[in-house]
């Protein structure tokens, strides 16, 4: 599993005193808010001195970055945090631990594809399955999604009529 996790990109900046605008990609701004470091792709640490939601967006003040010229050296980049810094409760995981896992029918055993990819919907996030004949949009829901071993890079779904494009 990976240390550190991808969760937004810094969008620009806030003010001229060296705030940013980080687009989230996790749940929720507050969740985001919640770390006290972040982490750049070149292993840069980031010490949030302070971050609060503003509406789709997150403010943040970060340690060493103090001018507007300062926070536009970050627009566009990638920030991560470190796994070891998250606590997350049973049945939920994050997206790049479903990425590449093994999509199996549970009735018969068979494996269905793999996830290539998850994006959000809103009500509820949806699975693209790569299969031998494309790419197929599983709603992550309780109906379809069974069980789901991250360790054993696994998921289990009952097949609906239609999820992969067959007719019977």
């Amino acid at each position: 599993m990976k240390e550190f996790l991808e969760t937004g990109k810094i969008s620009g900046t806030h003010g001229v005193r060296g705030m940013v605008r980080i687009q989230p990609w996790c749940d929720s701004n507050e969740f985001l808010c919640s770390f006290k470091t972040l982490y750049l792709k070149s292993g840069r640490e980031l010490k949030v001195e302070k971050m609060q939601p503003h509406g789709t967006v997150v403010i943040a003040k970060l340690g060493g970055v103090d001018s507007i010229e300062a926070a536009e050296e970050l627009r566009g980049s990638v920030i991560s945090i470190k796994r070891s810094d998250v606590k997350l409760e049973d049945g939920r995981y994050f997206v790049d631990d479903i990425i590449g896992c093994k999509v199996y029918n549970i009735e018969n055993n068979e494996l269905l594809g793999e996830v290539c990819d998850v994006s959000s919907t809103g009500a509820n996030d949806v699975w693209h399955i790569k299969t031998e004949n494309g790419v197929h949009l599983i709603p992550k829901i309780d109906e379809i999604v069974k069980k789901v071993d991250i360790v054993a890079e696994r998921i289990d779904i009952s097949v609906m009529k239609g999820l992969f494009g067959d007719e019977d």
